[in-house]
């Protein structure tokens, strides 16, 4: 059995063509796709956040209507760039976003991507401090964050209060019980996954990893979920800790999926550079089921996670990405054994 979720990157143009043209349309249509995505049996509803795009930006809004909306799917990011958080008030937006779900948030963090523009975060209103660089700074946030998530009092209460105080050190409020275990960070390489491991987050690995071996992708990272996992054993952690990857999956069904997908998946991984080092591409997968069935018993690191996010397409509209997670569920999942 497998969690199957879904991540948008939740792009939006007026471009021809495009089903969600305006900001609006991918913030309704986001909502609408995740309450389809729980009617048809997916388990989880996952975001993508970037900065100065048109893409989908302040997460916590849109989580809390997608929890008002839904009753089981799981919600959540894939990820937040810490570089550009006030961990106090993301606690804050956190736990009132989980409460309303009934506790269904799963945030992805990171120390974030290349961005839209140079220092994003410098017009946020965030600076590294004498030392630090941007990747210092997006894990001193997370420092914070999961510190005060825990809920136990760190401010000295006014002696003279407006309203009563309960004794001790105040908290943050609102305070959602358990979402301390229900943090991820997104990890592009072995080295952050093992910290992430020591912080008793949950692993998050998409189709993009540092090329540490230049062996293939799926054998990479492979190798990090592994590292992962004995560095949690060695941590000491209480509990199991989940593992999500991501992978661009069609089954090719209908003449429409073949118009769009028709001529397969990227069959090869891809190397770039990002940031100046050396990263490598995962590959997508497209093909007709009982083909795609056995591509996908060769992918190392997909039988390694617990959860597997489909990257959908989302400016082709609810309806059609509705199609690609239904053909999914009922036509490679249960060969996979993942239902």
């Amino acid at each position: 059995m497998k969690n199957l979720g879904f991540l948008s990157f939740g792009h939006w143009s007026p471009e021809r063509g495009s089903q969600v043209r305006s900001a609006a349309d991918v913030l309704i249509q986001s909502i609408e796709l995740a309450v389809e995505a729980e009617r048809i049996g997916m388990d989880g509803a996952y975001f993508r956040v970037h900065h100065y795009a048109r893409q989908l930006a302040s997460p916590f809004p849109l989580l809390a209507a997608i929890g008002a909306r839904t009753s089981t799917i799981e919600i959540g990011t894939g990820v937040i760039d810490m570089r550009y958080e006030n961990p106090l008030y993301m606690i804050e937006d956190a736990g009132a976003a989980d409460l309303i779900s009934g506790g269904r948030l799963q945030l992805g963090i990171s120390r974030g991507s290349p961005e839209q523009v140079v220092d994003g975060w410098r017009h946020f209103g965030y600076l590294p401090l004498e030392g630090e660089d941007h990747a210092d700074m997006a894990r001193r946030h997370t420092d914070v964050f999961l510190e005060q998530l825990d809920g136990n009092g760190f401010a000295q209460p006014n002696p003279r209060p407006m309203f009563p105080n309960p004794p001790g050190l105040l908290r943050l409020e609102p305070h959602s019980e358990g979402l301390r275990d229900r943090i991820w960070w997104g990890a592009a390489s072995d080295a952050t996954a093992v910290w992430a491991a020591g912080k008793g987050m949950n692993l998050q690995s998409s189709t993009l990893k540092i090329d540490e071996t230049g062996e293939p992708f799926h054998i990479q990272q492979a190798k990090q979920i592994r590292a992962y996992r004995e560095a949690w054993k060695q941590a000491g952690h209480e509990r199991e800790p989940r593992v999500s990857v991501s992978r661009s999956i069609f089954a090719l069904m209908t003449d429409e999926d073949r118009h769009y997908f028709g001529r397969g998946g990227k069959d090869n991984d891809e190397i770039g550079v990002i940031d100046r080092t050396r990263s490598i591409f995962g590959r997508s997968y497209a093909d007709e089921p009982d083909r795609l069935v056995e591509q996908l018993k060769q992918d190392e690191a997909i039988a390694e996670a617990d959860t597997l996010l489909l990257t959908v397409p989302n400016m082709l509209g609810v309806a059609y990405n509705v199609h690609v997670m239904d053909s999914i569920l009922r036509h490679v999942a249960p060969d996979m054994g993942w239902r």
